[in-house]
């Protein structure tokens, strides 16, 4: 990890090629939010492709219109959730109409972070 950041509502961990996020319970993630991920991503991404990964061990939601904002953000290539919540599972599904980024759900870190490897290596290949 290069480093965390606390933003009141969730916990951000930097590393080289992505950032994972870890919403607070009882949030709801909404497009005002997007100034946090902007941030990390002018001062540790600049000229980087990386991947925004979120664990979703809390509950909380997230506002689809967040996606809108985040689809301008060019070097981002995707997200991935991870979650074993049925509802959550569900939520990616419609999570998926607002991006033009690839989204992904999977139920365990590890296999989000084999996802993120395949995406930035077909990209930077």
């Amino acid at each position: 990890m290069i480093t965390s950041y606390d933003f009141g509502y969730c916990r951000a961990e930097v590393y080289n090629d992505h950032v994972i996020v870890y919403i607070n319970n009882g949030v709801t993630v909404s497009p005002e939010n997007i100034s946090e991920l902007n941030f990390v991503t002018k001062k540790h991404f600049e000229n980087k492709l990386y991947i925004y990964i979120t664990v979703r061990v809390n509950s909380y939601t997230v506002d689809p219109m967040i996606y809108l904002e985040s689809n301008k953000i060019e070097n981002l290539l995707g997200f991935a959730i991870v979650s074993k919540d049925s509802k959550q599972i569900s939520q990616v599904k419609i999570e998926k109409v607002f991006t033009n980024k690839k989204i992904k759900q999977f139920r365990t870190l590890k296999k989000a972070l084999q996802w993120k490897d395949k995406i930035i290596k077909k990209h930077v290949s």
